[in-house]
């Protein structure tokens, strides 16, 4: 993604069931000899069209994207917001993806590069971090939390992106040296299991006179299957237990179709940009090392561009076999694996929530079916949205509903949020399940502190700090403040909020229902009305 012109083409005859059927035929999986629970253990490697963990149990990746890094922040976007990096990925892990597969460019990993639109003081840990130091800590938090982790080099630079792995200010050697230094520094980290060489490749120019990526044109200054055996056969060299994702082209050609010259040989079925495997099949990629090989075609909705197949009077019953023949077939056949790159939709248009729906079903259910990596985390994506919404903090429901039954959690933190560090609130969605109504009688004492973050026209943002200064711990901890007339709760983050009248409670949750002798825990809100500081703080009935 980032951000495309989708070139559709002249869509040759397709196999297709009768019109106005909804429901996509899903992959046929043979049952795996064992099979994983969340990432598996060690590295990872391939057998057939599956995805194997060391003890040759099948894993399914079903991760996300959380872009950044590959923009002028350097970095993760959304660090700017009220919700502290670790608490994101604790939502991602908790709503079940697997995986992150985090694009960047090259310039975030120049000597000197600076990471900015961090909130620092939501975020203080990362102050002064280089982008790379960044990823270290969102790599180790992943992989605390049982997730898996694919680099994707997204850009040759923070301008934008390019058809060719290479430009005329970035060669190919600095790409994949590049990828020579992640692989060096990851090494033995089983974390980061891969690398997405380069996103969307696609075509350029009109054919005969194409100048974009090809696949097996045989051209080594534009065929996007060369380069890649050169690059992941370095890789490799570095790194022999990595994964190499290939994604595929646009054009096969690498040249757009001029259907205005009435010469047929010019004309091609083209797809969306790193989506057309067509020619994987009689062009493979040829790797130093076996079983390391995974394509990685990407697949979009009308929300991005209105390919002709979305208005075939047959739509959705088309769409099974223009899959199958851009990648499906390479899963079926058993010839590599599938890992869906990218796929993501506003789900404005009512057509894409049936073609989410269908292409969900096509991957198949459980840890046979076809792994993926939705785009996106980040509500800020112009032409999809987010799972997250604009307060990166609760989450894209619709969305999400149709993912869930896809999903397998990482073992280790996906099944239940956990706490973050001291002094790093989590702000993920509270559990459903309600705290007790009756607090624990008060046990001693606490102190309370007030810190306004921000404020606009008719509204605030502040954290409210207790601490618990007695000689027992509070189980489960509650605390009450009262507000002025006309103030409204909007939002509340680390506790179940509630309001009743000018009375605000804080109930805790589920993952933290403790306060320790001299622990405190950090209440984040927003509000509606003119900013107010909390008055009559308590915890447990007890005045601090």
């Amino acid at each position: 993604m980032h951000r495309r012109t989708a070139l559709g083409g002249a869509l040759t005859a397709l196999a297709t069931a009768a019109a106005g059927v909804l429901v996509a035929a899903a992959v046929s999986t043979a049952p795996a000899a064992a099979a994983a629970g969340g990432t598996g253990t060690g590295y990872l490697h391939t057998s057939g069209s599956k995805i194997v963990d060391s003890t040759g149990a099948t894993v399914r990746l079903t991760g996300i994207n959380w872009f950044g890094m590959e923009t002028d922040n350097k970095t993760f976007h959304g660090l700017w917001s009220s919700n502290p990096w670790r608490s994101q990925l604790d939502t991602m892990a908790r709503l079940g993806y697997n995986t992150l597969r985090i694009p960047y460019s090259n310039d975030a990993l120049k000597a000197g590069a600076t990471a900015t639109g961090i909130n620092d003081f939501v975020n203080p840990d990362l102050i002064g971090l280089s982008p790379l130091q960044i990823l270290d800590k969102v790599i180790d938090y992943a992989g605390s939390k049982g997730m898996r982790v694919i680099l994707d080099r997204h850009r040759p630079t923070s301008a934008g992106q390019s058809p060719l792995w290479y430009t005329s200010t970035v060669s190919e050697a600095t790409w994949i040296n590049d990828w020579k230094m992640l692989a060096q520094r990851y090494a033995g980290n089983t974390t980061v299991i891969g690398a997405d060489l380069h996103n969307e490749p696609h075509a350029e120019g009109t054919n005969p006179a194409a100048t974009g990526a090809c696949w097996g044109c045989g051209d080594t200054a534009r065929d996007w299957r060369l380069a890649a055996e050169r690059a992941g056969n370095a890789i490799l060299g570095v790194q022999p237990n990595w994964l190499i994702f290939v994604e595929g082209v646009s054009c096969p050609s690498g040249g757009l179709s001029n259907v205005w010259d009435n010469d047929p040989s010019n004309d091609e079925d083209c797809g969306w940009w790193g989506g057309n495997l067509s020619k994987a099949g009689q062009f493979p990629v040829r790797l130093n090392v076996a079983n390391r090989l995974v394509y990685s075609p990407h697949e979009y909705a009308t929300s991005v561009y209105r390919q002709a197949w979305f208005d075939d009077p047959s739509y959705p019953a088309n769409m099974p076999a223009i899959w199958d023949k851009y990648w499906g077939y390479l899963y079926k056949q058993n010839i590599a694996p599938i890992m869906m790159g990218e796929f993501g939709t506003t789900l404005q248009d009512p057509k894409d929530k049936i073609w989410l729906q269908n292409l969900m079903a096509y991957t198949g259910t459980g840890v046979n079916g076809m792994s993926f990596t939705y785009w996106s985390w980040n509500p800020n994506s112009g032409d999809t949205g987010g799972i997250a919404n604009d307060d990166w903090t609760t989450i894209n429901q619709p969305k999400q509903d149709i993912l869930t039954p896809y999903l397998i959690p990482p073992t280790g933190g996906g099944s239940t949020s956990s706490p973050s560090p001291t002094g790093t609130p989590n702000t993920s969605p509270a559990p459903t399940t309600p705290a007790p109504t009756t607090p624990p009688p008060p046990t001693g004492g606490c102190t309370a502190s007030y810190k306004q973050i921000n404020s606009w026209a008719g509204g605030f943002q502040g954290e409210l700090t207790v601490k618990n200064t007695g000689a027992a711990a509070v189980n489960p901890w509650s605390a009450t403040w009262t507000w002025p007339s006309g103030v409204t709760l909007a939002s509340g983050w680390n506790a179940t909020v509630t309001q009743s009248g000018t009375t605000v409670t804080a109930a805790a949750p589920a993952w933290a229902s403790s306060l320790a002798p001299g622990a405190s825990v950090t209440v984040g809100f927003t509000a509606n009305g003119t900013a107010a500081t909390p008055g009559s703080v308590k915890l447990n009935g007890t005045a601090c």
